[in-house]
């Protein structure tokens, strides 16, 4: 099995309140998930095939809980996406080069689309971001704020030990999504949900 590792800013925006309820293994807030999740790789390597620019994302969608299974995905990939890299990024995306979170997710799958290779436009400030992934899907996230006195507020989930955030031992920052919109083959439209955003997020066969 390869080697890999992939470090770089991760989001993940889906259609559960802010603070998702599957980061404390409860169901999501309106009982089926669905959204994006993505990353655009500052430094990384498949087995000698450098990832480094890489941006990548992954539109979903569950029907329940997502231990319950049956997941639809589908896959984007940038222009600039070389085919070395297109078939490194589909071994890691699929869970068939290793990665514990890649490996679990792709075992809740049951339905692949094909994957497009489009513009993905990726603009991270801080804890803001705009994400345009070709002309079908849009997300953009800011800080949740105090609803009195409009202070942004900084609010942080941490599981040590767990398969997806890396950061500080398994940080991630929760921000809200204002808008997260996709007219493509996994459509949804939602407003106010969650984000959960890591700056620098590691994956890899490491771990």
């Amino acid at each position: 099995m390869a080697e890999w590792r992939m470090t770089g800013p991760y989001f993940k925006s889906c259609s559960c309140d802010p603070g998702c309820p599957c980061d404390f293994m409860s169901e999501p807030t309106h009982h089926e998930c669905e959204g994006i999740l993505g990353m655009e790789v500052k430094e990384g390597n498949f087995d000698g095939v450098s990832l480094d620019g890489v941006k990548w994302a992954v539109a979903y969608h569950w029907p329940g809980p997502l231990h319950e299974g049956n997941g639809t995905v589908k896959a984007y990939f940038d222009t600039s996406t070389s085919e070395e890299q297109l078939n490194a990024m589909g071994q890691i995306l699929t869970g068939q080069a290793g990665g514990t979170w890649f490996e679990v997710v792709a075992s809740i799958v049951s339905e692949m689309k094909d994957p497009a290779v489009v513009p993905l436009d990726f603009e991270f400030s801080d804890r803001s971001g705009t994400i345009k992934i070709g002309d079908v899907i849009e997300n953009t996230y800011n800080p949740i704020k105090n609803p009195v006195t409009g202070e942004e507020e900084t609010v942080l989930v941490k599981i040590p030990g767990g398969m997806e955030y890396s950061q500080n031992d398994g940080e991630a920052q929760v921000v809200r999504s204002e808008t997260l919109r996709s007219t493509d083959e996994i459509a949804f439209d939602h407003q106010g949900s969650h984000t959960s955003w890591v700056e620098e997020q590691t994956f890899g066969s490491h771990r």
